[in-house]
């Protein structure tokens, strides 16, 4: 039998993941190296759909339970990120980009690092369930992985259906 993974510690070490991906993004448009940015948003972008999928179908509707309504900003965020994300891959899809486009990827990078360290601090709160409810984010974790859809192609076409 397969080894259950941990929501929490997979929940953890996804934002370890976006962070460095992240930093390494803002370092790749400032340098101009668009191969490579190219390369790292691909990979976040790859990470980032189960992630976020995950979180609003399991996560977040199990964190009303200690935040109420509040989880709702949680899905404006989560807009936001996407937003930012859509923006960063349009301009990176450009053959080249000036300094100043590629100043802007950067910044729209680690802006997203705010989102990332404000959403980990949800683990001191997901500490809180029960086995059960634990055992059931990581049934539904697996599954966002296992249907591997990218953040974009996820917030175009099942979150947006979902609206």
């Amino acid at each position: 039998m397969p080894t259950r993974l941990d929501p929490i510690v997979e929940f953890r070490e996804d934002h370890r993941k976006v962070r460095d991906g992240l930093l390494d993004l803002a370092a790749a448009a400032e340098a101009g190296d668009l191969v490579k940015a190219r390369d790292i948003l691909g990979t976040i972008n790859n990470l980032v759909g189960p992630h976020f999928r995950y979180e609003e179908e399991a996560l977040y509707p199990a964190l009303k339970e200690f935040l109420g309504d509040y989880v709702d900003s949680l899905i404006r965020e989560h807009d936001g990120a996407i937003d930012t994300a859509k923006t960063a891959a349009n301009l990176l899809a450009k053959p080249s980009v000036s300094p100043e486009e590629g100043k802007a990827a950067a910044n729209a990078a680690r802006a997203l690092l705010v989102h990332v360290s404000n959403c980990d601090g949800l683990n001191i709160l997901a500490e809180r369930f029960s086995k059960d409810k634990l055992d059931d984010l990581a049934e539904h974790y697996a599954g966002s992985r296992a249907a591997g859809v990218p953040l974009l192609q996820w917030a175009d076409t099942i979150r947006k259906g979902r609206s």
